[in-house]
């Protein structure tokens, strides 16, 4: 099979390599993909950079963890009434942070553990269905984990990027209204067309004010939020009392110090969201929504590029942009 691969971390165009490797064989417990596409998320990103510090773990890599594609064998343990099953992927690497499995998405084959394809509804293509493993499931559990919100007032920092968009269609499928943050004018047509009831361009207008303008002077129930550091004060200001903030990041500042008592006068309740040690219950429950919702989510594709331009599509996640990058991979 082809793939991609890198052998040591660093930049993109530095240690990405493309070449033929050992069609792999799935055991008892796997199922085999054909793979049609592979999504790429800033996670894969850094850890192909080696960012802060991330050790390679294995001497080589295939990257990225979410991908789409066929089933077109199974190990001796797994129902062969699988086999041309359309699914997605997720987890392909294991954990972030951990050092994982050696062989991702980026490549023609993959041997997979069954539970980690996830049907594919019809509804969906398969660009599309690569960028639910992190993106969609992290949305899912930021607006869920803490109950149903019909009714309540949610604010999504950063709505037009890959979670925040789909965190902001879910929210009004759930019944929310939805305040987001944007950083700019494409990002604000982005965030309205996802649905979002106002959006507020964080570079050009005070948040603050802002979102207390528009709930008068209440605040919101609950926060998504892409940069609990660069946003932190701003969220404690916001937040009703005892609401609850769900984080999925913090890029900007990975060790912030936090204002205890901003949060504490409130009672304010802090999440911590990491996609890729979600709680069997929450990673359940979002492959419902998932199924249920297939027709009505919109997952915006920003670009794809065939596998040998993997380089460049990487470059394109790190200098950021609207929608997701996927790899596609024919066959």
């Amino acid at each position: 099979m082809r793939a991609a691969f890198y052998r040591q971390t660093g930049p993109a165009d530095k240690v990405l390599e493309v070449g033929t490797m050992a069609d792999p064989d799935p055991a008892p417990q796997e199922v085999l993909v054909s793979v049609k596409a592979s999504g790429i998320n800033p996670a894969d990103v850094k850890r192909r950079a080696g960012w802060g510090g991330m050790a390679m773990g294995h001497d080589l890599i295939v990257p990225h963890c979410d991908g789409a594609g066929v089933i077109v064998a199974v190990g001796a343990a797994v129902d062969p009434g699988r086999i041309g099953q359309r699914v997605w992927l997720y987890n392909a690497q294991g954990g972030y942070g951990t050092l994982g499995r050696a062989f991702g998405t980026a490549a023609e084959l993959i041997a997979i553990d069954a539970a980690q394809a996830v049907a594919l509804p019809d509804a969906v293509g398969m660009a599309e269905g690569a960028c639910l493993g992190v993106p969609a499931m992290t949305a899912h559990r930021c607006v869920f984990a803490d109950g149903p919100v019909a009714g309540l007032t949610i604010l999504v920092q950063g709505g037009a990027g890959a979670v925040g968009h789909l965190a902001v269609q879910m929210a009004r499928l759930g019944g929310a209204r939805v305040i987001a943050t944007v950083g700019g004018a494409e990002g604000a047509s982005h965030a309205l067309a996802a649905g979002a009831d106002a959006v507020i361009d964080r570079r050009a207008e005070d948040v603050t004010a802002r979102v207390m303008d528009l709930t008068g002077g209440v605040g919101v129930d609950r926060i998504v939020e892409v940069d609990f550091a660069a946003n932190m004060t701003t969220d404690a200001a916001l937040i009703v009392p005892n609401g609850w903030i769900a984080s999925y990041s913090c890029s900007s500042n990975p060790q912030p110090v936090v204002p205890y008592y901003a949060f504490a006068s409130k009672g304010a309740n802090l999440r911590f969201i990491q996609g890729f040690n979600l709680p069997p219950s929450g990673r359940s429950a979002a492959m419902a929504f998932f199924a249920d919702h297939a027709a009505q989510l919109r997952v915006a594709i920003g670009a794809a590029y065939p596998l040998d331009r993997i380089a460049e599509a990487h470059l394109r996640v790190e200098r950021g942009g609207i929608g997701n990058v996927v790899v596609t991979i024919p066959g």
